[in-house]
């Protein structure tokens, strides 16, 4: 970036491998009854499809989070928006795309997880980093889900 470019938003990507194909890793994030089981510590209400608005509870944030579903392409892309402060769009949300992409012949997922739009001030990051710890354990919690039927978050949070 040069001196004359302007820092507009603050964003951040997380990725981890999966030894599981595509389809079965999209299918735990965008099922709620699993989502459930190792993310949404106070649960998830509605599939991930586009077009939808479904809910996520956690135990270390208490409430319901809408959360917009704006695109669901199985077995490659969800995006999502929801509510954030210190948004740099002035929309009040964040979006969030999962990307995911087969290797070794499908045998194993690389899931990318982006957020952008926060505001670029202390405010914005705080809310930015706590986001990218969150979404870094989801991966952890998803590949101990996927791989071994575990859950990582069960009484982490409370």
């Amino acid at each position: 970036m040069s001196t004359s470019e302007a820092l507009t938003e603050l964003s951040f990507t997380v990725s981890g491998r999966v030894a599981r194909p595509c389809a079965q890793v999209y299918e735990a994030i965008a099922d709620p009854e699993q989502l459930s089981r190792y993310f949404t510590t106070g649960g998830a209400r509605g599939r991930l499809e586009g077009g939808t608005e479904v809910t996520w509870e956690f135990a270390d944030f208490p409430g319901p989070f809408p959360v917009a579903v704006l695109e669901a392409e199985p077995p490659r892309r969800i995006v999502i928006e929801w509510d954030s402060e210190h948004t740099a769009t002035g929309s009040g949300y964040t979006r969030v795309v999962f990307e995911l992409e087969p290797i070794d012949d499908d045998t194993r997922t690389l899931v990318t997880i982006t957020e952008t739009a926060w505001q670029p001030t202390i405010e914005g990051a705080r809310a930015a980093f706590g986001n990218c710890e969150g979404w870094t354990s989801m991966l952890s919690a998803l590949k101990a889900w996927v791989e071994h039927g575990i859950n990582l978050r069960e009484g982490f949070y409370r």
